[in-house]
């Protein structure tokens, strides 16, 4: 039977019990992931927010961040009982744990590395004779197979910010194109990372042919047209993946929400579609709803989140509270599988970087060098959700939310159901949580964020 249908049926059935925990975040208090008392349900149906777990949408692959270069280095080079530690925060699912589920990482350098390079940095081979890991053996590799010996079912989203330069027509680490007499073999260089990272005991889950396509201006990167993806894609990346037997879903776009017709394009082109999962977003520019108009234009096709930056600059709630309206709530209702923030963790100087990458974005923990960790706005940000909302978690219908508050719903494998509520304005928002012909009142304080599971017993 399928699980979505069990749990409703469960649901529906002769389970009549709610009990509820519940966390708060009050970003203004430094007050964050506060456990709060159980709610108290009661019979009868009140006023407020509706729960209807029979109206299902997309399922839930996870919660995360890049981890970049400099952020497997400064995490790898903690005390190992420290790193350890620390890896069992972020990666464990016992209680108190954040269960990161979802982890994109570079194809080579990606701007949060020490310097520009690629796996194949040797000119003209064209048979990737010379291609090697061993950049990714220093930290990132041995990291990797840490956290997977933690939760195994990690699921790894690989994204290259430039093909190896030699590839290109500028022949440089930074802007440029994919050269035309290297398309075939740069399809096949992706095809060897996978391979060879599986041999490394690492399943690459997904890909994105290329970060941030729009934007050559940093460093690495590359300019991808549509036009050129598509024609990429359908020519030589999809039939060389089907060729080599790989199970690596292929995302495209992997840029800002500006340019939903981005992936719209490419999806449009029947030869191409068969070969794309779906498409990813930013939202450094455009508005979340984005990912809703590429679901309407084609509902077969998934939708993923996949970065969004915290700045050196920034302010802590201001940012905690417009991420969580818009990279967890604002994603998940509009169909994203997955809800990334951009880098894991980077030094006290938030580096090291290339030259020419971000001098600015902080990492979700800022580790010192003498392993002092302190955990930003990121880590509240993703904690919030990924605490709750495990991987397979499917999103439920949720009505009647006050104005002012926010909201979003899934129910989790073991049938409970996970309710994430937010409320933007300043004044205490009193309100009812429906289920079951059960209600529980609840009131959101102002300013905050409440974290809720609801677990039904007999």
């Amino acid at each position: 039977m399928n699980r979505i249908l069990t749990c409703s049926i469960l649901l529906l059935g002769v389970y009549q019990t709610l009990l509820a925990q519940v966390w708060v975040s009050q970003p203004k208090r430094a007050d964050m992931w506060h456990e709060n008392p159980s709610l108290s349900f009661q019979s009868g149906q009140s006023t407020g927010i509706i729960i209807n777990a029979q109206t299902t949408f997309q399922s839930i692959d996870g919660f995360g961040y890049t981890l970049t270069g400099v952020s497997a280095d400064v995490i790898q080079a903690l005390a190992p009982a420290k790193r350890t530690s620390l890896l069992h925060e972020l990666f464990g699912t016992q209680a108190g744990q954040m269960g990161i589920s979802v982890l994109r990482i570079g194809v080579g350098a990606t701007d949060l590395d020490g310097e520009a390079y690629s796996y194949d940095d040797i000119a003209g081979d064209i048979s990737l004779r010379k291609f090697s890991l061993a950049k990714a053996q220093k930290s990132l590799i041995p990291l990797l197979k840490e956290i997977k010996s933690i939760q195994p079912g990690i699921k790894f989203m690989a994204t290259p910010w430039s093909p190896p330069a030699w590839m290109k027509d500028n022949l440089a680490t930074k802007g440029g194109s994919l050269a035309p007499e290297y398309e075939a073999t740069y399809a096949q260089y992706l095809v060897k990372y996978v391979q060879e990272m599986v041999k490394e005991g690492l399943t690459i889950w997904a890909l994105t042919p290329q970060n941030e396509p729009l934007h050559p201006g940093n460093n690495p990167s590359l300019l991808m047209t549509a036009g050129q993806q598509n024609k990429w894609i359908k020519n030589h990346l999809g039939p060389t993946f089907v060729q080599a037997k790989l199970k690596t879903k292929i995302i495209i776009y992997d840029h800002n929400c500006d340019k939903p017709e981005y992936a719209i394009e490419i999806l449009n082109d029947p030869e191409t579609r068969k070969y794309v999962d779906g498409s990813a977003f930013h939202l450094y520019n455009g508005d979340i709803s984005a990912l809703s108009t590429v679901k309407k234009a084609h509902p077969d096709k998934a939708l993923y989140f996949t970065e969004q930056w915290t700045g050196t600059k920034g302010d802590f709630a201001g940012d905690f509270m417009w991420h969580i309206k818009n990279v967890i709530i604002g994603s998940l209702n509009n169909h994203a599988q997955t809800a990334l923030e951009w880098n894991l963790a980077n030094d006290s100087n938030f580096g090291p970087i290339t030259p020419g990458g971000c001098t600015e974005c902080k990492g979700a923990l800022t580790i010192s060098k003498t392993g002092e960790i302190t955990r930003n706005q990121a880590y509240y940000i993703i904690g919030q959700a990924s605490r709750i909302i495990p991987t397979g978690s499917v999103r439920i219908d949720l009505q009647g939310l006050p104005k002012g508050l926010n909201g979003t719903a899934a129910i989790r494998p073991d049938g409970k159901i996970a309710l994430i509520l937010q409320n933007e304005t300043s004044d205490l928002i009193k309100t009812n949580i429906n289920l079951l012909g059960k209600h529980a009142a609840m009131d959101v304080p102002g300013e905050s964020v409440v974290s809720i599971v609801l677990d039904v017993r007999r």
